[in-house]
């Protein structure tokens, strides 16, 4: 294969990426953000790339957020220092923890619990390098944290006081807000958002204890807040590729999606309405998240290979290696005749799941070439 190959080129499955959308997508969410007074704190668990996250925070190494020890890692490595760890911690990985401070990192890290505060402070030893701890809150019952006012969350910075690990603040993720169809909807809780974490932090401040970081992140509610007075820092990453779950509830077109797998048609179910390609479930992942969507999209849309959605087309359904495409309307008469051999593109419904895939992206910068191949790394 040549050095730059075109898109006819490629063997397929593969995973492209548009430079150009990554740079307008981050410019636009950044300067969002920063024009409400706080500043954004990438989450690299998205694109896990150092060349995805200097393209949308340059090459200074900025404040990011991670959600593996893996992630912290492999930026620390590249000159990253202040990583925030935005996974409730287990103390059973405090050692990996110490090397990345010991490497010079300032990491934080995210508790909700009492017991898991008491366990951190007995499992450091004296001189270990100090870190900072982060109470997650609960501000829409979505998952984990503690809600606003809930006695525990001082109680959790008392633990912590004399500990190498005290108490700097608050931090929530609105994971409801993709669940809204509306933008007010989305507007709606990520005021909630900004409250339950500002509540919470005039809490710690109350009972003596810091709270200067005040930290709420999705890409919903970065898109859409309208008010963050009180918030110190925007956690968010799905933004930097966007995907079909986002276009479905408006957070973005379906053209300013950056990421999408280059597919070959290789057979034909006519009389099924389907037609075959090798991209199944292993290129695109199994997520289904429009399934509940108002718009399901199966498991992508189908695109030419210039990027253009083809009217009706979906992956209707996918087995380990194969997509099967097929009419959104299920009626067999309508399906075009694209021969085997064909090149196409697929959108994904979740780009963090799908971009999982791979080890590497093929980036496109305005023409069929591929100008380079940037790696991704996985693991935990």
């Amino acid at each position: 294969m040549t050095p730059n190959p075109t898109l006819a080129e490629l063997d397929t499955p593969a995973l492209l990426l548009e430079r150009g959308k990554v740079k307008a997508n981050a410019v636009r969410l950044r300067s969002h953000i920063e024009s409400l007074g706080s500043k954004l704190r990438l989450h690299v668990k998205t694109a896990k790339s150092l060349e995805v996250t200097r393209l949308v925070l340059g090459d200074s190494p900025a404040p990011i957020t991670v959600s593996t020890l893996k992630e912290a890692e492999e930026f620390a490595q590249h000159g990253y220092r202040d990583i925030l760890y935005g996974v409730a911690f287990a103390p059973a990985k405090l050692a990996r923890a110490l090397a990345l401070a010991k490497g010079g990192v300032s990491l934080t890290l995210v508790l909700d619990s009492v017991e898991s505060a008491a366990a951190l402070v007995a499992a450091f030893k004296p001189g270990d390098p100090p870190m900072r701890v982060l109470v997650e809150i609960d501000c829409d019952g979505h998952r984990a944290g503690l809600k606003p006012g809930d006695p525990r969350i001082v109680e959790i910075a008392r633990v912590l006081a004399a500990s190498r690990a005290p108490v700097a603040g608050v931090m929530t993720h609105a994971g409801d807000s993709y669940n809204c169809r509306s933008i007010e909807a989305i507007r709606a809780v990520a005021g909630r958002e900004r409250d339950a974490v500002v509540t919470a932090a005039r809490q710690l401040r109350d009972a003596g204890f810091d709270a200067s970081i005040v930290s709420v992140g999705s890409t919903p509610t970065a898109t859409y807040a309208d008010d963050l007075t009180g918030v110190t820092e925007v956690r968010a990453g799905v933004f930097v590729f966007f995907d079909l779950v986002m276009a479905g509830i408006d957070v973005c077109k379906v053209e300013d999606i950056a990421l999408s797998v280059l597919s070959t048609v290789i057979g034909h179910q006519r009389e099924q309405g389907w037609i075959l390609t090798d991209a199944g479930w292993m290129a695109m992942s199994r997520d289904r998240g429009t399934a509940k969507q108002p718009v399901d999209q199966g498991y992508g849309l189908v695109c030419d290979e210039e990027g253009r959605p083809i009217e009706g087309l979906i992956v209707v359904d996918a087995s380990q290696e194969h997509g099967i495409i097929g009419h959104r309307s299920g009626d067999a008469a309508r399906l075009p005749d694209i021969p085997v051999g064909t090149r196409l593109r697929v959108l994904p419904n979740h780009a963090c799941a799908t971009a999982a895939q791979y080890e590497s992206y093929r980036v496109l910068d305005g023409t069929p070439r591929v100008e380079a191949a940037w790696p991704r790394f996985s693991g935990c």
